[in-house]
């Protein structure tokens, strides 16, 4: 299992959902990505498109107006 970070900082939505998406595609089952973002609406949309898709998703407000968004490729 591997883990991949993407950093979105200052990118609007739904950019980073849709860079995570690419990156995704290229990694295996059950690598993790770790998106970083600083726009609130990411936690919202990343989870309804891994429920969609059957990926497992995680928000993390980290509390000084950034989240770090986990998705496990199933």
């Amino acid at each position: 299992m591997a883990v991949r970070e993407l950093n979105c900082l200052c990118e609007p939505c739904p950019i980073p959902l849709i860079k995570a998406v690419k990156e995704l595609k290229a990694m295996d089952c059950g690598d993790i990505l770790i998106l970083r973002s600083d726009q609130s609406c990411i936690g919202v949309i990343a989870e309804e498109w891994g429920e969609q898709n059957n990926y497992l998703v995680r928000v993390v407000d980290l509390e000084n107006g950034e989240w770090e968004v986990y998705i496990q490729k199933p």
